[in-house]
C-alpha cells in the first residue's frame, strides 16, 4: 500500500506499519536473522514471517478481525512474539496484561479492554477465576494444559498453530490505528489503558534512536506489556536489525547475557544501571559488544557506567502516553538533563492554569507535535481521563521541569510527589540522587510524610547495597554534606528491597502510607542536628 493522503508529516505506510516492515524484511533479507531468544534459538525475516502468518490464521479462525482488541498475557517469550505480530498483522490491536496483576485489578483491566479474546500462560489461569471476566468468549492457553476457564470456550496451542490453513493476507493498516494499548503501572489508581499508534512509535523511533541501525542487535530485558520493552522490539523490526528477547533484567548475569546474545544495544530504566555500578569491578567489565545503552533518568551513574564499561550513554523522557519527545546523547552533560526537544515537539512549564512560569521557574510540562497521531490516541473507554490529561490542546504529562539558560530540560518531580518543608519545596528526585550517591545504598525512594509543625518531613527509604550495610547516622552526615540543610530527610528506613511494580517503579504510594513505622530512625530523636549554614 502506497500513501493517499497529501500531508508530508504523514508517511508511507511501509515505513511505520509493523506488518508492512515484517513483509519487507523478509522479502528483502529473508535469511538475516531477526530474535534470537532466551534458549539461544533464533527466527530469521521469512522464519518470523511464516510463523506470524500460522498464528494469525489461527487468531482469524478464532473470530479475529481488524479493529478488534485482543488480551494477551504471556511472558516475555516466542509465543509473546508470535501472538503480538499476529494480532498486528490481522490489524486487530495487542492489549498486554501486566503478569503481577490478579483480582480487581485484573479485572478491571479485562473489562477495560472489552475483548473477545484472551491469550495467556496455563500458570495464570487460576488468576481468572472468581473475577468478572466481562465480554470474553474465548481463551487460547499456551505453555501448559488448556485447563477449562469458567464461562470461557477454552483452546489449546494447537488453536494457533493450524496445519492446514488459507494464507493471511494482511488488510490495508493506516499509520494513525491503533497497534497496542499499554497499561499504566497503576501506582497511585486503577490503571488506563494508553492507545498507541503505529505513528506514534514511529516518530518516538524517527528521531531518538539515530545512532541505531540494521547491524544493531537490541536487547529487550523488559516485560512486553511495558512501553520500553515492546519500543525495543518495534525499533529493531522498522530499523531492520535484530532483537534479543530474554524474561527480565538480572544484575548479576546482565553483561553475560549481552555476551551470549551478541546483543550491542539496551534500555536501562531506573536504577539499573545503578545496580550495575555497584557490582564489583572485573577484568571483564570491558569483554562485551554492548555499545551503546538508554539509560532512564540519568543519574550519576551515567559518567562511571561510561567509563567502565565504555559504553555511549544516552537518554530520553518518555511516558507510554508520548514518543520520547526529549532525547541527549551520546554522554550527555550535566548528568541531571533529559535533553532537548526532537525536532515536530513543542514543549512548555506551566502553571495549574496552563499559564506559562517565568524563565528559571519550576512548571507541569506539557506537549504537542506538529505531527497527528504522534501522541496517544487518549485513554481507552476512558474519555474522562483523556479530556483531563488533553486539556487546551496540550498533553499533560503531571511532571515538573525546568529548563536552563541552554534550553535542557531537567525533570524536577512527580506534581503530586513533590515535597514541601518548612516552606522550601524539595525534589524527591534530587533527593533520592544524592542518597544513592553512598556507597552502601542500592537504590532509594523519597515520599513526604506528615510533620508534627505543618507541612511535610522528608522520609528516605533505602535499600542497600550487595555486601553492604546501611547506617542510617551516617546517611545523615553524609547528606549533610551534598544538600541543602531543609532537604536532608529527618527519617531514615532501610529495607532489603523496594517495592516495586513489574516495570521496576517504586511503589512510592506503599511507602507514603506506611509513614514512620516502628523500625524508621529519626535523626532529630537521635540528636542529630542539621543546621542552616549563617551567611555574612
Amino acid at each position: 500500500m502506497t500513501k493517499s493522503w497529501s500531508d508530508p508529516r504523514v508517511p508511507d505506510p511501509e515505513l511505520c506499519v509493523l506488518a508492512r516492515r515484517l513483509d519487507a524484511h523478509a522479502a528483502t533479507r529473508p535469511d538475516a536473522v531477526m530474535a534470537r531468544f532466551q534458549d539461544g534459538s533464533t527466527w530469521t525475516w521469512r522464519e518470523a514471517l511464516d510463523i506470524v502468518r500460522r498464528t494469525a490464521a489461527g487468531l482469524r479462525a478464532l473470530g479475529v478481525r481488524q479493529g478488534d482488541f485482543v488480551n494477551v498475557w504471556l511472558p516475555n517469550s516466542k509465543d509473546n512474539i508470535a501472538v503480538w505480530f499476529a494480532i498486528n498483522y490481522l490489524g486487530a490491536v495487542y492489549v498486554p496484561i501486566n503478569l503481577a496483576y490478579r483480582g480487581r485489578i485484573l479485572e478491571h483491566v479485562i473489562a477495560n479492554a472489552r475483548s473477545r479474546l484472551i491469550v495467556l500462560h496455563a500458570d495464570l489461569v487460576e488468576r481468572l477465576a472468581g473475577i468478572n471476566t466481562a465480554e470474553l468468549a474465548d481463551a487460547v492457553i499456551l505453555g501448559g494444559p488448556a485447563t477449562p476457564v469458567a464461562g470461557l470456550r477454552t483452546h489449546d496451542a494447537s488453536a494457533l498453530a493450524p496445519t492446514d490453513f488459507a494464507p493471511v493476507e494482511s488488510p490495508t493498516i493506516n499509520p494513525w490505528e491503533p497497534m497496542k494499548v499499554i497499561y499504566t503501572s497503576g501506582t497511585t489508581g486503577p490503571s488506563k489503558g494508553v492507545v498507541v499508534s503505529y505513528l506514534q512509535v514511529y516518530s518516538a523511533i524517527e528521531n531518538g534512536f539515530p545512532y541505531l541501525s540494521g547491524e544493531d542487535r537490541f536487547l529487550v530485558n523488559l516485560p512486553l506489556f511495558h512501553v520500553s520493552g515492546t519500543g525495543a522490539v518495534v525499533v529493531s523490526v522498522l530499523n531492520g536489525g535484530s532483537f534479543a528477547l530474554v524474561d527480565s533484567f538480572n544484575t548479576s548475569a546482565f553483561w553475560d547475557v549481552v555476551r551470549e546474545t551478541g546483543s550491542t544495544t539496551v534500555v536501562l530504566l531506573g536504577v539499573m544501571a545503578s545496580f550495575l555500578v555497584k557490582q564489583p569491578p572485573s577484568e571483564r567489565d570491558r569483554g562485551h559488544g554492548l555499545r551503546s545503552v538508554i539509560m532512564v533518568p540519568l543519574s550519576e551513574d551515567a559518567r562511571e557506567f561510561n567509563a567502565r564499561f565504555g559504553c555511549d550513554v544516552y537518554t530520553v523522557f518518555n511516558m507510554t502516553e508520548i514518543a520520547s519527545p526529549l532525547y541527549a546523547g551520546p554522554n550527555p552533560e550535566p548528568v541531571s538533563t533529559c535533553g532537548k526537544p526532537r525536532p515536530g515537539v513543542e514543549c512548555r512549564l506551566v502553571d495549574e492554569n496552563d499559564c506559562e512560569v517565568a524563565p528559571g521557574e519550576i512548571g507541569e510540562l506539557i506537549l504537542r507535535t506538529d505531527r497527528p497521531w504522534a501522541m496517544n490516541s487518549g485513554y481507552l473507554n476512558n474519555p474522562e481521563a483523556t479530556a483531563r490529561a488533553w486539556r487546551n490542546g496540550w498533553f499533560h504529562t503531571g511532571d515538573a521541569f525546568r529548563i536552563d539558560e541552554s534550553g535542557s530540560y531537567f525533570f524536577v518531580d512527580r506534581m503530586k510527589d513533590a515535597i514541601r518543608r518548612r516552606g522550601e519545596n524539595i525534589s524527591s528526585f534530587e533527593v533520592e540522587n544524592e542518597v544513592c550517591a553512598h556507597a552502601a545504598v542500592r537504590e532509594a525512594a523519597a515520599v513526604a510524610v506528615p510533620s508534627d509543625v505543618g507541612e511535610d518531613e522528608v522520609l528516605v527509604v533505602v535499600a542497600p547495597a550487595p555486601g553492604a550495610t546501611v547506617d542510617p547516622a551516617d546517611l545523615v552526615r553524609f547528606l549533610a554534606e551534598r544538600m541543602p540543610y531543609f532537604m536532608v530527610p529527618r527519617y531514615i528506613r532501610v529495607l532489603d528491597d523496594l517495592p516495586k511494580t513489574p516495570t521496576q517503579k517504586v511503589q512510592k504510594h506503599l511507602l507514603r502510607d506506611a509513614g514512620v513505622t516502628d523500625d524508621v530512625f529519626d535523626r532529630e530523636a537521635a540528636g542529630i542536628v542539621v543546621k542552616r549554614q549563617k551567611i555574612g
